[in-house]
C-alpha cells in the first residue's frame, strides 16, 4: 500500500498519476481535515472505474489505517505563497512534519518515507532526525520536479523530442539548485555540442526560476510536483533501480556531512541503494555548496 498524507492539489495528483501507472493496488490518501481525502478518493475512483483501473484509493483522517504501508508520501504542511522562499516556510512546516513522521514511526515503521513539503531539503533532513530510519529510507523530492523543468528548457531551446534528453539537476531544492548541462545529452550528444554557453546559462536561470513564475500565475505547482512523487514511488516499488536526483542524508558524500540535498542516487526496492558523486568542477561544486550552506543555515535556525 502507498499512503499519501496530505490530501490537497500536490497529493491528490500524486494518488492520481499512482493510480494510473498502477504501482501498487491501493492507495491510502490521509488528512486531518475531514472529509477531504474522502471526497477525494471518491473522486479519483470515480475516474478511474471508467478507465478500467483496479487501483483502490481510501479517504481516511485516522493514521492507524496506513499500517502496513510499503512508501508514505508526506505532503502535508503549508503552500508556498506568491513572493515567499521555501525556506520562509519551514518554521510552519516543521513542527507538522515531525508531528507526521512521530505517526509514521508509529504506525509504518518498516515503511520508506518520500518527503515533498517545502523547505524540501531542511524537511528531509528533519524527518531522517525524527523517524530515526536508515537514511536510504528517505528519499526527497526535489530535483526530481527541478529536472523536469530543465527538461522542459531544453526541449524549448533545441526542439528535440522531451523523450530523447537525458538530463541532470542536483543540490538545494530552491533558489541555489544545481542544474547541470554538462552531465545532459540529446541521444547521447552533449548538450554543449547543440548549445552555445550563453544558452546553456540561460537555461540554468530559466530553470532556477521557473517554480516562482508557475506559482505567479497559478499560485501553486501540483502536476508537475504529482508527477515527479509517482515517479519516485514507482522506482520504489517496482524495484526500477532508476538513477534519479533526490534529497537524502549524506554521510562524506561529495564532502558533506549531517546535511540534506540532492544528489544522483539508485532508487530501488530498498529507497536509495547507492549514492552516485559526480566529478563536479570548481564552479559547481561553489552552487552544490552554496546549496548546503543555505540548508544548515536553515536547520540551524529552528
Amino acid at each position: 500500500m502507498i499512503t499519501i498524507i496530505g490530501s490537497g492539489k500536490v497529493g491528490g495528483d500524486a494518488a492520481l498519476f499512482c493510480a494510473l501507472k498502477k504501482i501498487d493496488s491501493e492507495i491510502l490518501l490521509l488528512d486531518v481535515v475531514k472529509g477531504l481525502p474522502q471526497g477525494e478518493a471518491m473522486d479519483l475512483n470515480h475516474m478511474l472505474s471508467e478507465q478500467g483501473i483496479d487501483v483502490n484509493i481510501r479517504g481516511s483522517n485516522d493514521y492507524s489505517d496506513m499500517k502496513d504501508s510499503k512508501v508514505v508520501v508526506v505532503v502535508a504542511g503549508s503552500g508556498r505563497k506568491p513572493g515567499m522562499t521555501r525556506m520562509d516556510l519551514l518554521k510552519i512546516n516543521a513542527g507538522i512534519v515531525k508531528d507526521v513522521v512521530e505517526n509514521i514511526k508509529k504506525y509504518a515503521s518498516d515503511s520508506i518515507i518520500v518527503p515533498v513539503t517545502n523547505p524540501l531539503d531542511p524537511i528531509v533532513h528533519i524527518t531522517y532526525k525524527t523517524s530515526g530510519f536508515d537514511r536510504s529510507r528517505i528519499i526527497g523530492m526535489g530535483n526530481m520536479l527541478d529536472l523536469s523543468r530543465f527538461i522542459q528548457f531544453i526541449h524549448e531551446a533545441t526542439g528535440h523530442s522531451r523523450d530523447s534528453i537525458r538530463a541532470l539537476v542536483i543540490g538545494e531544492h530552491g533558489e541555489s539548485m544545481l542544474p547541470l548541462p554538462r552531465f545532459s545529452t540529446v541521444s547521447g550528444i552533449p548538450l554543449s555540442s547543440i548549445l552555445p554557453s550563453e544558452k546553456l546559462d540561460q537555461l540554468v536561470q530559466d530553470t532556477r526560476q521557473v517554480a516562482a513564475k508557475v506559482i505567479e500565475l497559478k499560485g501553486a505547482t501540483v502536476h508537475a510536483p504529482g508527477n515527479a512523487i509517482s515517479a519516485i514511488v514507482e522506482a520504489i516499488l517496482k524495484d526500477r533501480k532508476r538513477v534519479i536526483p533526490v534529497a537524502t542524508p549524506l554521510d562524506g558524500e561529495y564532502g558533506q556531512s549531517n546535511v540534506s540535498i540532492g544528489v544522483p542516487a539508485v532508487i530501488g526496492r530498498r529507497g536509495v541503494e547507492k549514492i552516485i558523486e559526480l566529478d563536479l568542477n570548481q564552479q559547481e561544486r561553489e552552487w552544490f555548496n552554496k546549496g548546503v550552506d543555505g540548508v544548515k543555515t536553515a536547520l540551524a535556525g529552528i
